[in-house]
């Protein structure tokens, strides 16, 4: 594929083909009916306290990460659309489980959020080792772009829909449960009738290093850092105008909303326009956009109640950038430094990075906002350049 053209139908295959793709579809938007309202049907459904539905929703994001070692065992022994829709299967069985638990029963929603957890951090693994077995070079990455922006656009959806029903109380909330584990099943359906494997002992595509598993250590320990900014319109944002700024909660709804129309509408152009460019250049430029739009963010909340939110949201297209330059880069970059039959393993090893910064970064942007705007904005603009630093002092090959 020219890497200076988008063409749909080659995407599409090299995605995974288009009952592949209808499966990721359905899947996101079964999960956008549930995931972001998981906390509320914790407290309103099972009327559990806030703070303890809050630590059994980390505990099954932390826990879910120990299963991510096995997963990459799995993938190197050549297993594909199989671990794709094992990752959904799991996840029905966590709504099962929410919507078998009778009320003030925490360890039955701790459980629920533990397999839902292990599904969550298992997918995005899985799905990208389907993706590099079918697709290579530039090819790859567009469609890993393709796949990330259809993710989000359903996800959006479902999240929209179930605003929609929350009216309806705690009954809406256990009819979303019951259709978020119905689109996981009929999605896991789809992804396993693709029937994809790959060869456990196959060659290293043309496109790849051969020989031992890279190291990646500075890579992963970069990750950790930069996977901040998948929550910073989620937590830093809402935090920063609402209880800071005093602005209303309007604002960081629409950050939130511009945020997710620009992921799915620029991801696969910019992923494409910048393959030009070494994925190895292209993450740490990542980390350069991500910082300055930090210092952005703390210029903005400076210019106080009047004009600071406006300028908080402007910027924040500026760190949408910054995420988008990011996510097309550096799953990328691991399919390209891996050998193929030890493609499971590395990818393994990025989402356990992955998910530990997604873990505790919202622990630390709030520790670190409540010493002030200087220091979450300016510790995590520092942090971000150190990391796109050792990204880029990293002696990778040239085209990567």
């Amino acid at each position: 594929m020219a890497t200076t053209k988008i063409r749909p139908r080659v995407l599409v295959r090299a995605s995974g083909g288009p009952r592949y793709a209808v499966a990721l579809a359905v899947d996101a938007l079964g999960t956008g009916l549930l995931r972001p309202f998981l906390l509320l049907y914790g407290v309103t459904v099972l009327r559990l306290s806030a703070p303890v539905t809050g630590i059994a929703m980390t505990a099954g994001v932390v826990v879910g990460l120990v299963c991510m070692p096995a997963v990459g065992r799995w993938l190197d022994r050549g297993a594909r659309s199989t671990v794709v829709a094992a990752s959904m299967l799991v996840r029905v069985l966590g709504v099962a489980l929410l919507l078998a638990a009778p009320a003030g029963h925490v360890w039955l929603f701790a459980t629920a959020a533990l397999f839902l957890g292990i599904g969550n951090q298992a997918w995005p693994a899985a799905h990208a080792a389907l993706v590099a077995t079918v697709a290579h070079g530039r090819e790859r990455d567009a469609a890993l772009a393709a796949g990330r922006a259809l993710r989000n656009a359903a996800l959006g959806v479902g999240a929209l829909l179930a605003t929609a029903c929350l009216a309806g109380g705690t009954t809406a909330l256990r009819a979303l449960a019951a259709v978020t584990g119905l689109a996981c099943l009929a999605a896991a359906a789809l992804a396993w009738s693709v029937h994809l494997r790959a060869r456990p002992a196959a060659a290293p595509g043309k496109d790849m290093i051969g020989g031992p598993a890279p190291r990646m250590r500075a890579l992963l320990a970069a990750n950790v850092v930069y996977v901040f900014c998948l929550n910073v319109p989620e937590i830093a944002v809402p935090l920063v105008l609402v209880t800071q700024m005093h602005a209303s909660p309007v604002w960081p709804a629409a950050v939130f909303v511009a945020n997710t129309v620009l992921v799915v509408t620029l991801q696969v152009p910019v992923t494409v326009l910048l393959s030009r460019f070494s994925r190895r250049t292209v993450l740490a430029l990542a980390g350069v956009v991500l910082a300055a739009s930090y210092l952005g963010f703390l210029a903005a909340t400076s210019l106080g109640p009047g004009w600071g939110a406006p300028a908080v949201a402007m910027v924040s297209v500026v760190c949408t950038i910054g995420e988008i330059i990011y996510a097309g880069s550096a799953t990328a970059l691991v399919t390209a430094l891996a050998p193929a039959h030890l493609l499971g393993r590395a990818l393994a090893r990025f989402q356990l990075s992955t998910g530990f910064g997604l873990a505790v970064s919202p622990a630390v942007i709030t520790t670190l906002a409540s010493h002030g705007p200087t220091a979450l904005w300016g510790t995590l603009s520092a942090a971000t350049l150190l990391s796109a630093s050792a990204v880029a002092d990293r002696g990778y090959t040239a085209r990567q």
